[in-house]
């Protein structure tokens, strides 16, 4: 005889397994307790576990809000030490010894300028990055912060490991020679450069300074090679144009307005779309032909990264008072420069304004080191 083996249906073979299940549960009651016994405490002790978990976050939380507030109540607890990433009497330096003393008046600690100069303003920025991110060292930036990360590899560092406090000021940017350089206007200086530019020296701060873009963006526009020459700070380019042994330089007014009104070097033009106030006899490069060559200069203030977001608000209040002082905006009109105005002035806008300027510039630093 065959035997036949009977399927039953999923519904059926359920009621099946209950009816089974029912029958051994009133055959042993007390194995079946014990069960769910174990099965609701599973539950128990999971949810305990995810409460847990989820009061340890909040509490991590809720102790780096205060962690942060108590550090801004005490702060600053010492005196603040604010590096250069350029040499004395560089354009960085001069604005950073402006403002260090109403800084300084504001948060009621003395505010120390320290100069650590070198490699395009990637040491400073390297002494910066190192330091404990408690506010009280912070670093004077400039337009080298954004192009450090585009120029500079493996450094010891993320260069864009920063926390913006505030954009300081802007600067023009003046194109200049030692006196007696054989030009009479702008237009005159492209034609000199077009036939003899290989045999001309274009000096800046170092690969990387807002000098060397100004100078990368000279030549771009102008459209011939010239020879750059790095220095190691804008006060020895300028040294170098007034003992005539430098021919060209590409630099702030902070750093040249005085020379140029004292006819110590010549000036053939201003990169901003208008005239400089400490200098109105100086052409824009729109008025004297050369439209393509437009650019500013900035400073900003910049803390370590993970410095607490009540500290960064403390040292941009700071910052707000010093560029309110009638002092600083006096000294820096005289300089050919402005107090910086608007979102920039506060972090989250100086932060956005830093990064565009990295991509701004990214494209013509790799054209250059390509050329190369």
């Amino acid at each position: 005889m065959t035997a036949i083996r009977i399927s039953l249906s999923p519904v059926v073979e359920g009621a099946e397994d209950a009816r089974r299940a029912g029958v051994a549960q009133r055959r042993h009651p007390s194995r079946f307790a014990a069960r769910a016994e174990a099965a609701s405490l599973r539950a128990t002790n999971g949810s305990e576990i995810m409460f847990k978990a989820l009061c340890r976050s909040l509490a991590c939380g809720i102790l780096t809000v205060l962690a942060g507030e108590a550090a801004a109540q005490s702060f600053p607890a010492r005196p603040i030490t604010m590096v250069v990433g350029f040499a004395p009497g560089g354009p960085a330096d001069v604005v950073a010894r402006l403002i260090a003393p109403s800084l300084g008046a504001d948060l009621g600690q003395s505010v120390v300028v320290e100069n650590a100069s070198g490699a395009g303003g990637s040491i400073g920025q390297g002494r910066v990055a190192a330091a404990r991110p408690d506010g009280h060292t912070i670093l004077f930036g400039s337009l080298a912060q954004a192009t450090i990360p585009t120029l500079l590899r493996n450094l010891s560092f993320d260069p864009q490991a920063l926390e913006a406090i505030g954009l300081v000021n802007e600067v023009p940017m003046a194109i200049i020679a030692r006196r007696d350089f054989l030009a009479a206007n702008l237009a005159e200086l492209v034609a000199v450069v077009r036939r003899d530019g290989r045999r001309m020296n274009l000096g800046n701060a170092g690969i990387g300074s807002t000098s060397h873009l100004c100078s990368l963006l000279l030549i771009s526009a102008i459209g011939a090679p010239v020879t750059l020459v790095p220095y190691r700070g804008n006060a020895l380019v300028m040294n170098d144009l007034m003992a005539g042994t430098l021919d060209l330089g590409c630099d702030q007014t902070t750093n040249n307005a005085q020379q140029i009104r004292g006819q110590t070097i010549r000036a053939y033009a201003i990169s901003t779309p208008t005239r400089a106030a400490a200098l109105p006899e100086v052409p824009t490069t729109a008025e004297a032909g050369l439209p393509a060559m437009s650019m500013s200069g900035w400073n900003m203030l910049f803390a370590p990264a993970g410095t607490p977001g009540p500290v960064v608000e403390r040292l941009n209040r700071a910052l707000l008072a010093a560029l309110r002082d009638e002092n600083v905006g006096r000294r820096l009109a005289e300089l050919g420069s402005e107090p910086a105005s608007g979102e920039r002035t506060a972090p989250a806008g100086a932060q956005n304004f830093w990064r565009a300027e990295i991509a701004r510039w990214k494209p013509l630093l790799e054209a250059a080191e390509a050329a190369n």
